[in-house]
């Protein structure tokens, strides 16, 4: 298989992530960071943008972006344990360090927005971690079968089983309300305190419910294999590959969306519904996400180190952690009370303007900082707390 220069091969990669990171940042203006609603647009014009935006964007992004960077994160992980082998280190022990670091970055990005995903990340990173000395086909079996959501299935196999059984699968929202009144109302030191608690729970109980718990190590697991199959460096084998995967998860996901469309209004079990919501969206996102990801390596391996619209965002994907984290701040200071309060005054299109500007800032600034830096400011941090007094692999 050929073999490209690192610079190149983490390119694709880098631009994959930075498309990944735009399409959060879009889902999570339109989602106002958690202060659902939006105000009714006053002409013909604007209702129709509003509805097109949404519609069109959580079509294409909603459960695709998330998987993306996920899908990477498994891949930054190969590429790190790669390295530090080559060096003649043991990365595993490390990384656990490492993921205790992200949890520390996730407290503080959880302070601000209740939406986090580092706390999770920092959890189901850790099964990389035994997961490093598997052999292949036991990576895909394991990553397959929590793909395919078995904690949801049984629960719905149970409520079938017992008509009289409830579980509504939603002990978040009780969180969520009150999280969300304190973005409404609160001044920024309730919002911070409410966090702590409230947004914490509100975030992590909503993601353990959503499937998350079982996606994301999933994904982790695929990016991994991913990494060692050197699939995101252009080859015959790579190209091939992604052909392969672009036809089959387009097959699997037309069949798949009717049965998350069409199905749900025939189920009558509280129980059932609420789990099969779960199980059968999560397998549909991830074969839309295999299309989008497959679709954009193809195009990137048309050229030696992919299209110009494709390289123009690597700066952005280069410096996800800080963006990711950033990008939650300026949302919160846009939308909520404390800030300009704007969860009220902006419809969908203006919120996707809100975020193409965010974008925008942060763009600019990652270009303008990787011209003078390796890294982004947090990906320094973590990288030096995560060989912090550990001499030999320096």
């Amino acid at each position: 298989m050929l073999i490209q220069k690192n610079s190149e091969r983490l390119g694709s990669v880098d631009a994959l992530r930075g498309f990944a990171l735009l399409a959060i940042v879009l889902l999570h203006n339109l989602e106002h960071y958690n202060i659902f609603g939006a105000p009714h647009a006053s002409s013909g014009i604007l209702q129709w943008l509003d509805r097109f935006s949404y519609d069109s964007i959580f079509f294409l992004l909603a459960g695709k972006a998330y998987a993306t960077f996920s899908l990477l994160f498994g891949f930054s992980f190969f590429i790190q344990l790669r390295n530090a082998r080559a060096r003649g280190c043991d990365f595993r022990a490390r990384f656990a360090w490492r993921m205790f670091l992200l949890f520390c970055f996730s407290q503080f990005h959880a302070l601000f927005y209740n939406g986090d995903i580092l706390l999770l990340y920092s959890v189901c990173g850790l099964i990389l971690i035994p997961a490093a000395s598997w052999k292949d086909r036991t990576v895909l079996i394991v990553a397959t079968v929590l793909m395919l959501q078995p904690y949801a299935w049984a629960k719905v196999l149970y409520g079938l089983a017992h008509p009289d059984y409830v579980d509504a699968n939603n002990a978040f929202a009780q969180f969520a309300i009150k999280a969300e009144q304190t973005g409404r109302n609160g001044n920024l030191l309730q919002m911070l305190a409410d966090n702590i608690w409230n947004g914490q729970l509100y975030s992590n109980f909503w993601q353990v419910e959503a499937g998350r718990l079982f996606q994301t190590p999933a994904l982790f697991l695929y990016g991994m294999w991913l990494g060692r199959k050197q699939m995101f460096v252009k080859s015959v084998e790579s190209a091939m590959f992604w052909k392969k995967t672009l036809i089959a998860a387009f097959v699997a996901a037309i069949p798949l969306y009717f049965l998350c469309h069409e199905v749900p209004g025939h189920i009558e079990s509280i129980t059932v519904l609420a789990y099969y919501c779960i199980a059968v969206p999560m397998v549909y996102n991830f074969s839309f996400m295999c299309v989008l990801v497959s679709l954009f390596m193809l195009v990137w391996f048309r050229s030696a180190d992919g299209l110009k619209w494709q390289r123009f965002i690597m700066p952005y994907g280069r410096m996800s952690l800080t963006n990711y984290i950033f990008q939650s701040i300026l949302g919160v200071i846009i939308y909520y009370h404390f800030g300009f309060g704007m969860y009220d005054k902006i419809g969908n299109f203006g919120s996707v303007l809100v975020g193409i500007g965010i974008f925008a800032v942060q763009w600019l600034f990652s270009k303008w900082w990787l011209g003078r830096h390796k890294q982004g400011p947090l990906e320094y941090l973590w990288k030096k707390g995560t060989w912090i007094n550990f001499q030999k692999c320096v």
